[in-house]
């Protein structure tokens, strides 16, 4: 990490701060990186967060669309469903990303734990 700052960068992402995710990219932060504080990636807590448009430039700057984030638990493709954002998981699979089964509607016993734990927080629309 030659000219920039991850834990800077990855707070941007949660926070939908393009430009400064775009300034650390651009200074040679890793964007597959998950550090050993956080045990999550940029890619997976932009996509819980809502973040968008963070998630699409991390994707075009290189971040690897199947990189599980060991804290949440969940792949990129996971953290969209998770999420609810259907176009965010067409894209992924667009950059390579492994598909998951059909939804079957209902939510899992993960899907329950997360919202509780996070008391919906990063839920669509509420942040």
């Amino acid at each position: 990490m030659s000219g920039g700052n991850w834990k800077e960068m990855f707070n941007a992402a949660v926070e939908g701060d393009l430009g400064l995710v775009e300034y650390h990219v651009k200074s040679g932060v890793d964007v597959n990186y998950a550090h050993p504080e956080f045990l999550s990636t940029p890619l997976v807590a932009a996509i819980l967060a809502g973040q968008e448009p963070v998630a699409r430039y991390l994707l075009m700057s290189g971040a690897n669309p199947n990189l599980p984030s060991e804290f949440d638990g969940a792949t990129p493709m996971q953290a969209a469903r998770r999420a609810g954002l259907s176009t965010l998981e067409e894209e992924l699979l667009r950059s390579g990303a492994t598909p998951l089964p059909p939804s079957t509607g209902g939510t899992s016993w993960l899907d329950n734990w997360w919202s509780g734990l996070w008391g919906g927080r990063f839920a669509r629309g509420k942040n």
